[in-house]
């Protein structure tokens, strides 16, 4: 057993310490590259909306700029952290219910990912795998936030083109007796699983053909290998569940014609 008493404790600064990217000139640099090698390879391939590249490089350098600054100026306090990831889920519902084109349903929506996002959080707190400040809340909620409205998106989405395209088995499963809830959920629960591949595979690939961003995170923090594993798997097996209930509840909702728009609500008769 090493000095101390403390078997395999593995010291950070053997894998060389932090290592920070620091904004500056060499960053600058590098995105304006990155960004003109995107912008060539569209013009090469032929590609439609390339200035639309350059306005989504603007937009993320402006937004993460002002979330950094928001964020330093919050994460020494719980409560601010709490109110700032309040927020982030409120433009995380308004993002969803826009996409899937049912604006008024935004209380379904926010009820579909409340129901995977709060069990979530819960259990990573009661567990003590996260502790309750706000620099270690922030980045975890939000990474958990954002891949639930994704998941929420995905299933709307594929349900909706569903109802809207088998629309006359729709008529035919009422015809036969069933209630609304029944014939819109022979239409569209075979889609639900579809909606949650991007998520599974995302959990499969993991360290085989990707590393993903809260691996490289606490490497580039400083963590070792092995806490990097853990804080992946977590966030990951989060993710997992988080999607799975939402993708679930949301499901139900549609079938109960709670979320949907306009155009379902009003050709879906019951």
């Amino acid at each position: 057993m090493p000095e101390g008493g403390r078997p395999h404790e593995i010291d950070p600064a053997a894998y060389g310490g932090p290592v920070a990217i620091n904004p500056g000139w060499p960053v600058a640099i590098a995105c304006l590259l990155l960004l003109a090698l995107t912008l060539t390879t569209y013009a090469v391939g032929r590609l439609p909306n390339a200035p639309g590249t350059a306005v989504a490089a603007g937009r993320a350098v402006l937004q993460l700029g002002v979330a950094a600054l928001v964020i330093t100026s919050v994460v020494r306090s719980l409560w601010l952290s709490i109110m700032l990831l309040c927020l982030m889920f409120t433009i995380a519902v308004a993002t969803t219910v826009r996409r899937i084109e049912a604006r008024s349903a935004w209380p379904w929506a926010t009820l579909a990912m409340l129901a995977g996002l709060v069990p979530v959080v819960a259990i990573i707190l009661l567990t003590r795998t996260v502790p309750p400040t706000g620099i270690a809340l922030i980045p975890v909620v939000g990474i958990l936030a954002g891949n639930t409205m994704n998941g929420h998106t995905l299933t709307c989405r594929r349900t909706f083109a569903a109802l809207r395209e088998e629309h006359g088995q729709y008529e035919a499963a009422l015809s036969l007796g069933m209630t609304r809830a029944q014939a819109i959920a022979e239409i569209i629960h075979r889609r639900v699983p579809e909606a949650l591949i991007p998520g599974l595979d995302q959990v499969r690939t993991a360290g085989v053909v990707t590393l993903p961003g809260a691996f490289i995170g606490v490497l580039l923090g400083g963590g070792t290998p092995a806490q990097a594993a853990a804080a992946q798997v977590l966030v990951l097996l989060g993710i997992m569940a988080a999607q799975t209930v939402t993708a679930v509840v949301a499901e139900h909702l549609v079938m109960r014609a709670r979320l949907l728009p306009a155009d379902l609500q009003a050709t879906l008769r019951p």
